[in-house]
């Protein structure tokens, strides 16, 4: 396939890429960008951002709930995303709660 129809492929891929509120100065778009612009640019290469994308392994290789939910933690992964989901917006987990260990 020729350089030209794949950079414009991966430019459109970076430019649909959700950006990052935790690091603005670092995004995986801006990474793309650049590499569509790379001479030796490669189908694969195109497909593999795609693929991320697109959340292609996850589809590919779902996971059970018991992963999602270890016998040893069971929340674990819920109060993750809460915690993720509670920073972007600024709120901040009170410093005794971390100390006691309290969620």
């Amino acid at each position: 396939m020729a350089a030209r129809p794949l950079a414009q492929k991966l430019t459109s891929i970076a430019e649909s890429w959700v950006k990052d509120p935790f690091r603005p100065n670092l995004q995986l778009s801006t990474l793309l960008n650049s590499l569509a612009a790379h001479s030796r640019l490669t189908k694969q290469a195109v497909e593999s951002a795609r693929a991320l994308r697109d959340n292609g392994m996850m589809k590919k290789y779902p996971l059970t709930q018991k992963m999602l939910d270890p016998a040893s933690r069971p929340q674990y992964y819920q109060r993750l995303v809460e915690g993720y989901e509670k920073s972007a917006q600024g709120i901040a987990r009170p410093w005794w709660k971390g100390f006691f260990g309290i969620w």
